[in-house]
This record gives structure tokens, C-alpha cells and sequence, in this order.
């Protein structure tokens, strides 16, 4: 196990950023705080710095030499909209946002990473560091790259990771194919129309045809699916009237979508639309459905998995870097990162004890002992992809 020494040495100035991060988060597309922190610092190491992608992004630019490789680092600055239940002394000043997914600790990494690179240069080519804003649900990256991120800011290959409280501290995942699914959603309204609650037979009830179309939905995913392509379509929301006595004249619904066949992404888009169409002409009601295409499913590509496996391993130990894992329905944007350039999204244990408050848990705090081991990572993915060429 190597952690790097010379990262190992500003550990708790690392520690002291972090904490600043999480008790100013700030929301999707927010970030002006902590994106003037990060451009400050990077500036004071001599980093190149561009701001203003995707509104709230930053780009670090470090060039060593004339080598024309490049190398792309992400991490997301954005946290939630979460009241935090933590009274320890660094928690959210901000009432109703909260870093809660490990934002905070992820700049961090990267930010620490940066200061040992600028140091040491002990690399040739061009490295970026991508500050992305908004990645919960805010699509920061699909922006970034539709604003023409690998265009002004060329990138080989990308990478990023992210913590998990339920894996060991001293571990890490790394392995090629899909990790993660592809994230789509909807909000369906049903207009009907109202009445006296003792008098339904004068209106149209929309909860009845939103309780149907729920019902219907649930069939989607289990029949009209190959079995072997793993999905999910789950109503998470569900908001109609506002007293026991009137029957609305509206209700809603709300869904998350998860896939990772593209057979199975528009099979379900498709029925969908056809499922609401159908009620409206059977329960003589107005449905409006809003589907949104979200990110796609995150996919490492097979050469950079297995150089993040290799070189994750010299940081923690190759007996401690799980290889063979079953991907999850949870979703992440750096997957249109991805879809541009081939990479790595690997995850990092940050677990202290067997029942650490998971990630998006109102009690949950990045563990700043393994920030050393995401910026050693980085380091040594830098390191290793722009390795000096000797002269032929």
C-alpha cells in the first residue's frame, strides 16, 4: 500500500478545504463560491485556468513539455437539497443544502492532486482538470460537453471516481463495462375533473386513472421487457388534492427510469407514451406526459479499466482492489463524459464501521482520511498515462 508521501504531507490542509466545502455547499449550477475557491488555488500553483463552461465549471490546465498526450481528471463541486442532521462543527451553514453524496471530498482529491502535479511535474503531455458543476440532476456534464469541453480542452482518455461509505476504507472497485445505468425520468399530469366528494359521478377522478396508469407501469417493466435486461420504472411521486371532501381535478406523477440496453431505454420511452395514450381515450381525461432522456449508462472502456485497475493497486494494494462487481441502477453524468472519450469511473472505500450513513443519508460526512488516497490516485494515473517517452 502507497500513499503518496509528499500528498500524505498536506493531508490536513486537504482536510480543512474539505470541510470548508461542507459547511458553503451550494446547488447545481451554484457553485460560484466554491468555483472562485477552486480557481484561486489553482492559479496559485500555476495552473492554467478557464472558467465559465456550463456556467459554474472550471478548467485546469497544466502543460509539461511538447508531448501532445492529454489526460482529463473530473470531479462534481455540486451538493444537494437536503437539510443535514449533523451537529458537528463543520456541518452545512446553508439551511435545506448539504453535501451529501461526497462532492465536497471529491474536489478535494482533485484540487489535492493538482497542488502535487504542479510541484512535481513528473509527466509529459497536458492534464485537465475538469471542476463540473451540477451533477445532480443538473446534466452539468452532458453540458460541458455540448459546450465543446474536449474541443477547447483535448483529452485522450477521462477519469473520475467517487467514495462509497459501505466499502471498506483501504478498497476500491475498478472494472471495464457498464457500472452504472442510464438515468431517464417523467412527470405525467392527469387532468380530469373535479368534484364534491360525495358526488363523483359529477367529475372525472384523477387519481383513480393515476392509480391505474401505476399499476400499468409495474406491467411495463416486468412484461414488456427482455428478463435479462435489467431495469427499473418506479413512481416516486404521487401528488393529487387537498381536502378528504373534493375529488381534484388533477393529479401527478413522477418516475425515475434505469437502464442499460438501449433496447430496453426506448421500449420503455415508447410504451410509455402509448400506455397514456390509451387511458386518455378509455377514462376520457387529458394526460400530459413529460419525458426527459437523462444520462446515459456509465461504461468504462476495457484499456483505461485495466490501467485503473493496475495503478489503483499500487496505491492500496492489487489484493485490495475489487475486480468482478455487479453494476448498479444508480447513475452518474461523467457517463456522457465518457460516450465522448474512453476512461474510468472506479470507486473508492471510505467505510469507517459496518453501519456508516449512506450516501444522500442526512448524516452523512465524507471520511477526509481517504483523501490522501484519491489524490494519490490521480497522481499516479497522471504519472502513468503521460509517462516521459525516452528518445528513440
Amino acid at each position: 500500500m502507497t500513499i503518496n508521501p509528499d500528498i500524505s504531507k498536506f493531508h490536513d490542509e486537504m482536510t480543512a478545504w474539505r470541510r470548508d466545502f461542507h459547511a458553503n455547499p451550494e446547488l447545481g449550477y451554484e457553485e460560484h463560491r466554491t468555483s472562485d475557491i477552486v480557481a484561486e488555488r489553482l492559479e496559485s500553483w500555476g495552473i492554467e485556468v478557464y472558467r465559465g463552461m456550463a456556467g459554474t465549471g472550471v478548467i485546469g490546465v497544466l502543460r509539461q513539455g511538447n508531448d501532445p498526450r492529454c489526460i482529463g481528471l473530473r470531479a462534481e463541486m455540486d451538493a444537494l437539497p437536503m437539510q443535514e442532521q449533523n451537529g458537528f462543527e463543520h456541518a452545512s451553514t446553508t439551511p435545506g443544502k448539504m453535501h451529501a453524496c461526497g462532492h465536497d471530498g471529491h474536489t478535494t482529491i482533485l484540487l489535492g492532486a493538482a497542488k502535487y502535479l504542479a510541484e512535481t511535474r513528473n509527466f509529459s503531455g497536458t492534464v485537465n482538470f475538469i471542476f463540473q458543476p451540477a451533477e445532480e440532476a443538473g446534466a452539468g456534464a452532458k453540458r460541458m460537453v455540448a459546450e465543446g469541453l474536449f474541443d477547447k480542452f483535448p483529452c485522450d482518455t477521462v477519469w473520475a471516481l467517487h467514495n462509497v461509505p459501505q466499502l471498506a476504507t483501504g478498497t476500491a472497485i475498478a472494472r471495464p463495462g457498464a457500472v452504472m445505468a442510464a438515468v431517464d425520468g417523467m412527470s405525467i399530469t392527469i387532468k380530469g375533473k373535479g368534484s364534491h366528494g360525495a358526488q363523483p359521478h359529477n367529475g372525472n377522478d384523477p387519481i383513480s386513472v393515476g392509480v391505474m396508469l401505476h399499476t400499468a407501469l409495474q406491467h411495463l417493466s416486468t412484461k414488456n421487457i427482455n428478463p435479462i435486461m435489467p431495469n427499473v420504472v418506479n413512481v416516486t411521486r404521487f401528488n393529487s388534492g387537498t381536502a378528504t371532501n373534493v375529488v381534484p381535478a388533477q393529479a401527478e406523477l413522477h418516475a425515475t427510469i434505469r437502464t442499460f440496453d438501449i433496447e430496453a431505454r426506448e421500449t420503455i420511452k415508447r410504451r410509455v407514451a402509448e400506455i397514456c395514450k390509451g387511458m386518455e381515450a378509455v377514462y376520457n381525461v387529458q394526460i400530459d406526459l413529460n419525458y426527459r432522456w437523462g444520462c446515459s449508462p456509465t461504461i468504462n472502456s476495457v484499456e483505461e479499466s485495466l490501467s485503473a485497475q493496475r495503478v489503483i493497486g499500487q496505491v492500496l494494494g492489487d489484493e485490495n482492489v475489487i475486480t468482478e462487481f455487479p453494476p448498479t441502477m444508480g447513475g452518474e453524468d461523467f457517463a456522457d463524459m465518457l460516450e465522448a472519450r474512453p476512461g474510468c469511473y472506479i470507486f473508492i472505500g471510505g467505510g469507517k464501521t459496518d453501519n456508516d450513513p449512506l450516501l444522500h443519508h442526512p448524516e452523512y460526512d465524507f471520511n477526509d482520511a481517504i483523501l490522501p488516497t484519491g489524490a494519490s490516485y490521480f497522481a499516479a494515473l497522471v504519472e502513468d498515462q503521460l509517462k516521459p517517452q525516452q528518445p528513440e
